[in-house]
């Protein structure tokens, strides 16, 4: 797998079609690693350039002692960029990689033509519940978060017909990296966009899970209300909606982009 130096951290990724097509990053969701976007890397392939890696503290990518920042996670878009010689991509990000999104179009609007953020919020949960989790996941390991991250992912009917996924979703889950995920925890306890989302000019796409317990439509609509060049998309889905409704998800992207 290539890698790359960026700051402090080593970036795992791997690019899929042909360089001369669009470039189309995709960012990963808190506690995944960019396999989770195998649905897209098949469908989209032969129409993109698809740019997938791996947010540092997660997957291959190494995970530098936190705590992490908004501003870095960004950075490290720009300098995959920066290194696959790529002036200008769309972005796709969801949960985490959705609000890495918001920080590129605020503060790199210039790199991109289009950014779709899933399954996101311009703040995510509270500042203390994020510093807990951090804090519980240094002293006792990825496992416990794990174990129930199925029921925040996805719906109990996706759960039950889609054992296998699931399983690996989780599994890779339990073996990553605690101090990779607490910091980007920390990350997303001091992350807030709301009062910059106007800020705003790159063409934006909101994609909402209509089951999503953790981002809901009304955070999508709250993005959209106040991003001036934006639309909603809502997906009969929960948090990784990507991967519960593939079809629906890649057609909204390809529409939005088209």
């Amino acid at each position: 797998m290539p890698t790359f130096t960026s700051n402090d951290a080593q970036i795992n990724y791997q690019t899929f079609g042909d360089q001369a097509k669009p470039a189309l990053v995709f960012s990963n969701s808190l506690g995944t690693q960019y396999s989770m976007w195998q649905p897209q890397i098949d469908a989209l392939k032969n129409e993109f350039y698809l740019v997938c890696y791996d947010t540092r503290g997660h997957g291959a990518s190494s995970a530098p002692k936190g705590p992490y920042s908004l501003e870095q996670l960004g950075q490290d878009v720009v300098n995959l960029l920066d290194h696959l010689n790529i002036q200008k991509a769309v972005f796709c990000g969801i949960s985490m990689g959705g609000l890495t999104g918001q920080w590129l179009a605020i503060n790199r609007p210039e790199r991109f033509s289009h950014v779709i953020v899933c399954n996101t919020a311009a703040k995510i949960g509270q500042e203390q519940a994020w510093l807990e989790r951090a804090a519980l996941v240094r002293e006792q390991g990825l496992q416990p978060i794990a174990s129930t991250a199925a029921g925040r992912w996805f719906t109990e009917g996706f759960i039950e017909s889609n054992a296998p996924i699931v399983a690996k979703l989780s599994n890779e889950l339990g073996l990553g990296s605690p101090e990779g995920y607490a910091s980007c925890c920390e990350a997303l306890a001091k992350a807030d966009l709301c009062e910059q989302l106007k800020e705003i000019r790159v063409p934006v796409l909101v994609i909402a899970g209509q089951k999503d317990p953790v981002t809901t439509v009304s955070d999508g609509q709250y993005m959209v209300n106040h991003i001036k060049n934006s639309a909603l998309f809502e997906i009969n889905a929960s948090h990784i909606s990507n991967i519960e409704c593939p079809n629906e998800f890649n057609q909204a992207v390809q529409q939005f982009i088209a």
